[in-house]
């Protein structure tokens, strides 16, 4: 017995060294396998501060141009800018009586070159080293355009020298869906007799406008066409023409008190 319980602390010792050893060797993984993921997420976090510092450090580098030369800028390069306004066939042979009209004052007021492309049917405009206004190809184009429309070219003419004058087209049937005989009928009060209403609506308005089978087109300041748009509607929707001169009337004059 005694021989025994000698033997007892000599085997509960080494087992005690083990719990112990076994204790190190838990927290021994736990405190190795923490410096790895604090080492990682330090180089995380240096990766995000190379990360972020890259943008400032390439905008700090932006590359540096030379500013555009201005005949570029301008579209007066050796190309030019080049606008094409096409030619419906019924146009042809008023383009051809009315050209000299045309010509000249692209040429003589706007310095554009102008030609009429036979292969493609279009009228060419483009920008010249003479060319000074930046506009002058957008009011030649609208000009060119507003006489392909059906104007005169008198009427089409003040879009080349006034600032404040527009196009509109609509057609009739976006007003109301209308077919057949409805639809000649509301083209008639359009135009009314022997174009009666359309040249009241002219007047009273300041406008002008041409009546192309199903399709109207206004050529005027935008609050001139506002009002005769509103009576050209009304008139298209079944009222009768003296109605609309009334309240057009009151409109225009109202318009006039403010100017």
């Amino acid at each position: 017995m005694a021989a025994s319980n000698a033997e007892m602390p000599e085997l509960a010792q080494p087992a005690e060294e083990e719990m112990v050893r076994g204790d190190e060797v838990a927290e021994a993984p736990s405190s190795e396998w923490q410096k790895p993921v604090r080492r990682k997420r330090k180089a995380r976090g240096d990766t995000d501060m190379a990360e972020d510092s890259a943008p400032a450090e390439g905008a700090a580098k932006r590359p540096s141009f030379p500013p555009a030369a201005t005949s570029a800028s301008s579209g007066k390069g050796a190309g030019g800018e080049v606008r094409k306004v096409p030619v419906p066939a019924h146009r042809f042979t008023p383009l051809r009586d009315a050209w000299a009209k045309i010509f000249s004052p692209l040429v003589e007021h706007l310095h554009l070159q102008v030609r009429f492309n036979l292969k493609t049917r279009n009228v060419e405009l483009k920008t010249s080293s003479k060319t000074s206004d930046v506009g002058a190809l957008q009011k030649g184009a609208d000009f060119v355009r507003a006489f392909m429309l059906g104007f005169d070219v008198d009427d089409a003419l003040a879009l080349v020298r006034l600032d404040d004058l527009f196009l509109d087209s609509f057609d009739v049937n976006d007003v109301k869906p209308l077919r057949g005989d409805h639809l000649s009928r509301a083209i008639g009060r359009v135009a009314g007799k022997g174009g009666k209403t359309k040249f009241t609506i002219e007047n009273v308005t300041k406008t002008r406008i041409v009546l192309a089978d199903s399709k109207v087109h206004i050529l005027g300041s935008y609050q001139n066409i506002a009002i005769a748009k509103r009576s050209i509607c009304n008139l298209i929707l079944g009222s009768p023409p003296s109605k609309v001169y009334g309240s057009m009337r009151a409109v225009a004059s109202r318009s006039a008190e403010r100017f």
